[in-house]
């Protein structure tokens, strides 16, 4: 039975069958194992294929014969498909999750079935490019409420849906359990849209659901003026589910989020800014994605990539987050630009010969690379002329399936310009161009190093200290082409700094000159403009990286600007990056001075929500180990709290008994418990890891233990490395692909920062039985541990 499907497969297989549909019955009144009976009627050529799932057990028949395994020998015509299966709950994320709240007992289901794990849960053709109509019926318990992609009726315990419309199975959904929910409606010259907010019941207290709402109704207005299309199926319900892998899942009309988007705690104004990015992103999905979806995962940027360029640009264009852009210079792109940086990095339109390879792309280069050549590509050819390419796009393959090339055709129409050299530069390439200024007393030009010459659309900003503040006094919009491209707007204008990517138009890394980074070191914090300085920071933050600036002036930076950083996603990205810095670039012996600064820095400052939580991730002095213990008497941030008490307890301060005596009865309390032991009993975390048959957040936040401040404690994680490289395949064929990966990478020793460790991933890396999926794991952690190795090397020699 096949489990990872290859792109050749799925072709031979779409040129086989058509006219799918599914009438898909489940059964989740059991505990431990779900019922899923399903019968596929399809028309089809001549030919051998198969369906794809995986179950414990099943039955199937073709045209009413019985048949072994999941094979079909297909003659021309229509044929029945019914398959028996019984499958067992999934716990990791995938498939059918189930999951018990701690806090009442009570059940929650939820499927993720993006990008081929449909097949967990019924029989199906699982592949985007074959769409499919559906018939929906899910018996549950009595007290169970159950949605489906279409407002599910109910007939005794059996709730049923039907799509009438063409879907493809990756985006069909099943939510089933003790949810509690509350509704509203949307209303506009489209029709009226049903929107429903759901969630389990220990947590509707917290849930904002006026806000939520708000926001919804905002996304919907703005995509209804932009994309030209009306929503294109029956309801909207957004549904925060426990134990979830990622952000959100765009299923049609039921739109999945990871519950730690209703806060239980007060959220910094970064994750609320960051829950509505969320919020628009999936919703940007029912048009691109839903309606119109990609024939095969080669094309999954084009899904991901412009459902994060459309979050962005209506966060700010719909006002309540202005500097949405600023935010995504300062998350996004980092994300980006370390990933491409990579020796695994791929092009943005990725070559996916299976779904293994598909999972591993959703990554920096998918999202946030694509969304960043995105914007670049809406400046390239004009906001209006993009946006009316898209509504063309939708117009012209609404319910169906299109590639990039359809886009392009429909972009090029819109902007009157050839795109082609332009998507073979974007597109089919890697790596990050480099930008900078070089200037003489009577010139400027930009220059671009970069093993491919792309055309980059840019805004060059001069900016000068005038008055106590930095600020722009001329600018440049051109198109930069080539090695050299001269600006002569701007030969012989006194200035005190240049950027050379000012309004974040392109995607690049900005250098900045020796003089002008030394007046950016000296006068970062009294830049006014938030995009102007977040690029100064990232400008700074990629010399970091690269060994070209050491780490510690990066540090003292952050120490001595972040508190008075006003762009709170860019001043929680700092706090990551000073600690990073730390733990990892610094010359060790500067570490404790380095430490010292942040905790100094950190403790007692403003917003509290954002520095508190920063400041329980340092390896904490007296003075903070005091200050922590002060909050676990005074604060009511459960979070802050079981952040405070996990470094205390890591550091010996307090006993880990402490945990099980503070008062959290809830989920995140059980979990945090977990990461509280993990900190101080290596081992136990270390072999649970290894050997025990985990929940995803449990292992999330077992791993945020094995790591989470290991000054101090009784096992060295050093003893660990050898061991890591030992049972790696073993762990890679144990778990599923998603555990698999997320494990692999939260257990790779990054804390082993010598030469001796980058060695020691070579022997798996050279090894030819190692799956490919395995060793893009080992090259990536080899080479953030190699770039740490280079980066403490830079930062010693300024000393």
């Amino acid at each position: 039975m096949k489990t990872n499907l290859t792109r050749a497969d799925a072709r031979h297989r779409v040129g086989l069958i058509s006219n799918v549909h599914y009438d898909i019955n489940l059964d989740v009144t059991e505990a431990e194992q779900f019922r899923s009976q399903t019968t596929i009627t399809f028309d089809s050529t001549a030919g051998e294929t198969f369906f794809d799932l995986v179950a414990d057990s099943f039955s199937a028949t073709l045209d009413g014969a019985p048949i072994e395994g999941a094979k079909l020998d297909l003659s021309d015509g229509a044929h029945t498909v019914v398959v028996d299966a019984t499958i067992t709950y999934n716990r990791t994320g995938e498939g059918l999750h189930k999951f018990t709240d701690p806090v009442d007992n009570k059940d929650y289901l939820y499927t993720q079935f993006e990008p081929a794990m449909a097949m967990k849960v019924f029989a199906c053709f699982d592949q985007p490019d074959i769409k499919a109509t559906y018939d929906i019926h899910v018996t549950a318990p009595e007290h169970y409420t159950v949605v489906l992609n279409e407002a599910a009726t109910r007939e005794g315990n059996t709730w049923s849906a039907k799509v009438d419309y063409p879907l493809s199975t990756y985006l069909i959904a099943v939510i089933a359990g003790e949810y509690e929910h509350v509704t509203d409606t949307y209303s506009d010259a489209h029709g009226e849209i049903p929107l429903g907010l759901y969630a389990r019941a220990s947590l509707m207290e917290h849930l904002d659901a006026e806000r939520l709402f708000r926001q919804t109704k905002d996304g919907f207005a703005y995509y209804h003026e932009n994309f030209g299309v009306a929503y294109p199926f029956g309801k909207y319900d957004q549904i925060f589910c426990p134990e979830y892998n990622m952000g959100a899942m765009e299923n049609a009309g039921a739109v999945t989020f990871r519950d730690e988007y209703v806060f239980t705690s007060e959220p910094t104004p970064y994750r609320l800014e960051r829950r509505n990015d969320t919020i628009l992103h999936e919703m940007a999905h029912m048009w691109f994605g839903d309606l119109v979806t990609m024939e095969w995962w080669d094309d999954l940027w084009l899904n991901e990539s412009f459902a994060t360029w459309s979050a962005a640009i209506a966060q700010t264009e719909i006002g309540e987050y202005p500097n949405a852009w600023t935010t995504f210079a300062a998350v996004e792109k980092a994300w980006a630009y370390q990933q491409d940086q990579l020796p695994t990095t791929h092009p943005i339109a990725a070559d996916a010969p299976d779904i293994e390879t598909a999972e591993q792309n959703f990554d920096g280069i998918t999202y946030a690379k694509g969304a960043s050549v995105l914007k670049q590509l809406q400046a390239y050819v004009g906001r209006d002329e993009f946006f009316a390419g898209v509504q063309q796009h939708f117009r012209n393959h609404a319910h169906a399936n299109a590639t990039f090339a359809d886009l392009l055709s429909a972009l090029e129409k819109s902007s009157g310009r050839d795109l082609s050299s332009w998507s073979e530069q974007w597109l089919r390439t890697t790596g990050v161009s480099i930008l900078r200024p070089e200037i003489t007393a009577d010139s400027f030009a930009v220059v671009q190093e970069s093993e491919v010459m792309r055309t980059h659309r840019v805004t060059v900003g001069l900016y000068s200290l005038v008055d106590g503040h930095v600020q722009r006094t001329h600018h440049v919009t051109l198109d930069v082409d080539g090695a050299r491209t001269e600006v002569p707007e701007l030969a012989g204008v006194d200035h005190d700094l240049a950027l050379v990517n000012d309004e974040d138009l392109t995607y690049c890394k900005m250098g900045l000159t020796p003089e002008h980074q030394r007046f950016a070191l000296e006068h970062l914090g009294q830049i006014t403009n938030p995009l102007a300085r977040t690029l100064v920071w990232s400008s700074l933050w990629e010399s970091v990286r690269d060994g070209a600036l050491p780490a510690r002036e990066f540090v003292r930076l952050v120490a001595k600007h972040g508190a008075a950083e006003d762009q709170p996603s860019v001043q929680e990205r700092l706090l990551a990056q000073a600690t990073l810095a730390v733990k990892q670039y610094v010359d060790p012996s500067w570490q404790a001075e380095g430490f010292a600064l942040l905790n100094d820095a950190f403790r007692g400052a403003e917003p509290a929500a954002i520095f508190d939580r920063a400041l329980a991730r340092l390896t904490p002095n007296d003075a903070t180990v005091a200050y922590l213990k002060q909050l676990l008497e005074t604060s009511e941030n459960q979070e802050v709290r079981w952040l405070a008490l996990t470094s205390l307890i890591a550091a010996d301060e307090v006993p880990l008994s402490a945990a099980d005596e503070e008062k959290d009865t809830s989920s995140e309390g059980v979990i945090s418990r977990l990461r509280c032991r993990a900190t101080v009993e290596k081992q136990w975390a270390w072999d649970t890891l290894v050997n025990e048959d985990l929940t995803n957040l449990e292992a999330r936040c077992i791993m945020d233990g094995l790591t989470f401040n290991p000054q101090g404690t009784d096992v060295d994680l050093d003893s660990f490395t050898d061991e890591y490289f030992r049972i790696a395949p073993a762990l890679w064929d144990r778990l599923t692909n998603e555990m698999a990966q997320r494990t692999l990478e939260g257990m790779y020793p990054t804390w082993a920062v010598t030469e001796e460790a980058v060695r020691k991933a070579d022997a798996l890396l050279h090894d030819a039985s190692v799956p490919a999926g395995l060793k893009r794991i080992l090259a990536e952690g080899q080479d953030r541990v190699a770039r740490a190795v280079r980066n403490r090397a830079c930062d010693a020699a300024a000393n």
